[in-house]
């Protein structure tokens, strides 16, 4: 992905050992998600709904 604005959860563990990074690309459609411990490595590119689902899935405690 190009370079872009990321911004850590504010959920993030304070160990650093759970730190996920954010940055929406309002013009593309697209909110990409990596972890901030590895910012060279992959990184998800997710549709704005795919997004509101999986945030709301883990706000209701859903698991996999």
């Amino acid at each position: 992905m190009v370079s872009q604005a990321w911004r850590k959860s504010s959920h993030s563990g304070n160990g650093g050992t759970e730190c996920v990074e954010v940055s929406v690309r309002r013009g593309a459609g697209v909110v990409a998600v990596r972890d901030s411990k590895d910012p060279g490595g992959g990184v998800l590119a997710l549709s704005p709904a795919c997004w509101r689902a999986l945030t709301g899935a883990v706000r209701r405690g859903v698991r996999a």
